[in-house]
């Protein structure tokens, strides 16, 4: 097991979305040590949030096994353009789309992308997220409950019902909730309460889909060290982030790649419906 970093950190706080760069200790995003084996050898995967953090992890781990990987994410050109060198390095396809997933359109868009510079969808990676802490809900504006869902719900309903039309038989779709969705942390009330949504909405979907052969899991992530957590998190909290947990540290990115490469491996043909928790000891129950 790699010696990897424990809590307290000395990260300062930096403006959301957050940068890979901003990030101290850096993140493990698998660079140096996730070996393929050509599990995806031939499929194309579109990532949301796949710029940084766990959706670079996955860009990285999916072109490895043998994907082609359209990267999705919102401004973060410098930490996009990162990702996809690693992906071509990989010998594979890698496509860049920026822009907001709160819109429907860009959403379609997306897939339509897709579709045109790989000839379909295999797999989807539903990833992209937006969090916000506040210590009481009276201090939510509305906007805010607002943002949260369409980034994190709204939008993987109009990404998947885009995608599933071009999936064949042994399509994969991957949603990331949290260990947020069975423990809500208060602080991140809107977040939790999203995260919940995915793991119902996987659900639903794994059974809306079972007769076209098109699988829907999910993977909850405990406190994963991301840009996310230093652009969004009070900087008390992000000092000590992960030793809650009982491995006492956050995750890294390249810790959750196997569970997202077990997912959309087509010989796991028979899990759909399932969520995979990775949270460092703490039980999802």
């Amino acid at each position: 097991m790699a010696d990897y970093p424990t809590p307290p950190f000395s990260q300062e706080k930096v403006p959301m979305p957050g940068r890979t760069a901003d990030m101290n200790p850096r993140p493990d995003h698998g660079e140096d040590s996730y070996k393929g084996s050509g599990k995806l050898e031939g499929l194309k995967a579109i990532i949301t949030g796949g710029d940084s953090g766990i959706g670079r992890a996955v860009a990285i781990a999916y072109a490895r096994e043998g994907a082609d990987v359209l990267i999705s994410y919102i401004e973060e050109d410098e930490d996009a353009k990162d990702t996809a060198q690693w992906v071509e390095k990989a010998g594979r396809k890698a496509v860049l789309v920026r822009g907001d997933i709160q819109n429907a359109d860009h959403c379609r868009e997306i897939v339509e992308t897709a579709v045109r510079e790989f000839g379909g969808v295999d797999i989807l990676v539903n990833n992209a997220a937006h969090q916000a802490s506040f210590e009481d809900i009276t201090e939510i504006p509305d906007e805010e409950w607002e943002l949260t869902f369409r980034v994190n719900i709204h939008a993987m309903f109009y990404l998947t019902k885009a995608a599933v039309p071009h999936m064949k038989n042994g399509g994969s779709i991957i949603n990331t909730a949290s260990i947020n969705s069975d423990s809500p942390s208060p602080n991140l009330l809107a977040y939790a309460t999203t995260k919940g949504a995915i793991q119902n909405f996987t659900a639903g979907l794994a059974q809306m889909l079972a007769e076209k052969k098109i699988r829907a899991n999910a993977v909850a992530p405990g406190p994963i060290w991301t840009p996310l957590i230093p652009s969004t998190m009070p900087e008390d909290k992000v000092k000590n982030f992960g030793k809650q947990v009982p491995m006492q540290r956050p995750g890294q990115p390249a810790e959750l790649q196997t569970a997202y490469v077990m997912l959309a491996d087509p010989l796991s043909s028979y899990v759909s419906g399932a969520t995979i928790a990775v949270t460092g000891g703490k039980p999802i129950i």
